[in-house]
């Protein structure tokens, strides 16, 4: 191929450029080029060409743009010009560039496919979640009960002689007094009381009763009481629901819930000086929400978070004499009793007026040692005198030695110790129905009841 120019042009027309590709030679050096071979013909050269002006325009005009041509004889590879005509180091550039972003762009799809996969697999995985739900409870609910009685619930810590002890209470009033069980804080020296709040201040004792296992202890100086509400357990019938709250094993703030499972249940607890006289006879409200050693004092509420008893005792499970922890002796087994908030209110409002309490009597020494069915009214006293003293409450409505008490006001007794849990459920001065047995026949008296001082 060649230019043309016009006529006018003295100068010479020149051979059009031939486009090489080499890996050397970029320099403006001239090197010689084979033409092209025919049938038989010798290879001619061509004059010589600087490389350096390969491609370029005539001085007179633009150049046709040359076409590329298979060298035979170049041991460079072929290749192809591009749109620039740039150079091998701008294409290398280009193609590293592109391998770059190939790269790149199968490394976001792995990456996007291994979470995918992780998200799936078991070292990351997330499971659907409910959202923050509203904190508060329906106020009839366990949750709703256990939030409005808590601030009122106290755990108490005795030191005493016998050693260091654990028990619970709740607030009665705006002055400080705390209702417990006696034998929580029947040796102490020394009492803390450590409110839900975590506060701990001392206590003093205002009064105990031991015939009824009921306390008052009293905090100064301590703001922002929480009495509990005291419900009626007169009110109260089996299989209605209750809550309790106490620091079982030390467990401060521990709630547990269940139903009453009995009402009315005769239980004894204490007697460890041996003489009685800290015997507790209680007529009591069974359940079955679980209560443990540190429970006692803590209170058993009803559906509306009113008090209805004040948790005392626990019925273990035999003991096995080959089981030597007593933990695993004292756990619940689901048979709690408490002291109906009846009989405790009227004792802790005599405590709190007075120091002590006050017990109903009928005034008989009873035959602790009767086998029989029902409670026997013995011959003597133990100090001599009669077992029927004259001028008693029993005198009057005619009972005499030697009668068997079968019922209090209608209800079966059926031993001395149910006699006296059945007469301590009532006050002082209420009436009192007592069906006796004498001769073979039974016949039911009257009396009202006498008060004798606790302790």
């Amino acid at each position: 191929m060649s230019d043309t120019h016009p006529p006018t042009d003295p100068a010479p027309t020149r051979p059009a450029p031939r486009w090489w590709s080499r890996p050397d030679g970029t320099g403006a050096q001239e090197q010689r080029v084979p033409g092209p071979r025919t049938g038989g013909e010798e290879p001619q050269d061509t004059a010589a060409v600087p490389l350096a002006a390969a491609g370029a325009a005539p001085e007179d005009g633009p150049a046709a743009a040359p076409a590329p041509r298979y060298d035979p004889w170049s041991t460079a590879p072929f290749q192809l010009p591009d749109a620039g005509h740039e150079g091998p180091g701008i294409r290398m550039r280009h193609l590293v560039a592109l391998a770059v972003c190939s790269a790149l762009l199968a490394g976001g799809v792995g990456a996007w496919l291994g979470v995918l996969a992780e998200r799936q697999s078991s070292t990351r995985l997330e499971l659907p979640q409910a959202g923050v739900e509203p904190k508060g409870r329906a106020p009839e609910s366990v949750a709703g009960i256990a939030a409005t009685a808590l601030p009122g619930v106290v755990t108490l810590h005795v030191a005493g002689g016998a050693g260091n002890g654990t028990g619970t209470g709740f607030v009665l009033d705006g002055q400080g007094h705390i209702l417990t069980n006696n034998h929580v804080v029947a040796d102490a020296q020394r009492i803390t009381v450590t409110f839900s709040t975590g506060e701990s201040v001392g206590a003093e004792v205002v009064g105990r009763d031991g015939g009824y296992d009921l306390a008052v202890v009293k905090v100064d100086g301590v703001r922002g009481l929480r009495p509990l509400a005291l419900g009626n357990s007169e009110n109260v019938k089996v299989g209605d629901p209750v809550v309790a709250i106490g620091a079982p094993f030390d467990l401060s703030n521990t709630v547990t819930a269940g139903i009453i499972s009995a009402t009315g249940r005769p239980i004894t607890a204490g007697g460890d000086k041996g003489d009685g006289s800290d015997v507790s006879y209680v007529d009591a409200l069974q359940t079955d929400a679980p209560i443990n050693p540190g429970n006692s004092g803590g209170p058993l509420l009803d559906s509306l978070g009113r008090v209805i008893g004040i948790n005392s005792a626990i019925r273990g499970a035999d003991q096995d004499t080959s089981d030597k922890d007593p933990a695993r002796q004292s756990g619940s087994i689901g048979l709690g009793f408490a002291i109906p908030v009846n009989q405790a209110k009227r004792v802790a409002e005599e405590i709190i007026r007075t120091g002590r309490a006050t017990h109903p009597v009928i005034g008989v020494t009873l035959d602790m040692k009767y086998t029989g069915d029902g409670a026997r009214v013995g011959d003597k006293a133990a100090d001599g005198k009669p077992a029927v003293p004259a001028g008693s409450p029993a005198a009057r409505a005619g009972i005499m030695s030697g009668d068997v008490i079968i019922k209090v006001d209608g209800q079966r007794v059926h031993g001395g110790d149910e006699l006296i849990i059945k007469v301590r459920a009532h006050r002082p001065g209420d009436p009192l129905g007592l069906t006796v047995l004498r001769g073979g026949k039974e016949r039911t008296l009257e009396l009202v009841l006498g008060s004798a001082n606790s302790g």
